[in-house]
């Protein structure tokens, strides 16, 4: 199984809103950046996801989540109503995707991103490297580990 970490917005959906919905899923939709709607496209059930608060005053890793439904086509991209909407995507060739993701745990602790980028090992995932602003990137099984080390 892969590992993944995606951003949000604790506002738009945070670890708050996963643990109100427990046992239930939230799509991850709404995402708008080609190399990020690329890795979602790589996303399978069960793939592990790291929930990173990003844009708010408490910045990092909140929770894990999990993926419970791969790529599909994001149903925003065809609603004119969304914020998501995208009059150029066609039901026959979406240009969007979105997962459906779960809930696994909330971290003990939220793993604020200075902590991130001083662990030695983590220098090339790229949430720490300097402009990388991508909200859905790949994580290594070594990157994930070295993190959930700092949970404790």
């Amino acid at each position: 199984m892969a590992k993944w970490l995606v951003k949000s917005e604790p506002s738009e959906c945070g670890i708050d809103d996963f643990v109100e919905a427990s046992s239930t899923v939230i799509p991850w939709d709404g995402v708008r950046n080609y190399q990020a709607r690329n890795y979602l496209a790589q996303m399978r059930e069960g793939d592990e996801v790291f929930l990173y608060h990003s844009s708010c005053q408490a910045i990092g890793i909140a929770g894990i989540v999990r993926v419970v439904r791969g790529a599909y086509p994001d149903p925003s991209q065809f609603d004119p109503e969304s914020p998501y909407f995208d009059a150029k995507s066609h039901r026959d060739k979406p240009r969007w995707q979105a997962v459906d993701l779960t809930l696994v745990r909330q971290l003990p602790r939220l793993i604020p991103l200075h902590e991130l980028k001083g662990l030695p090992g983590l220098e090339n995932l790229p949430l720490v490297r300097k402009g990388s602003r991508l909200s859905v990137m790949p994580v290594t099984e070594d990157e994930w580990q070295l993190t959930l080390r700092l949970e404790g």
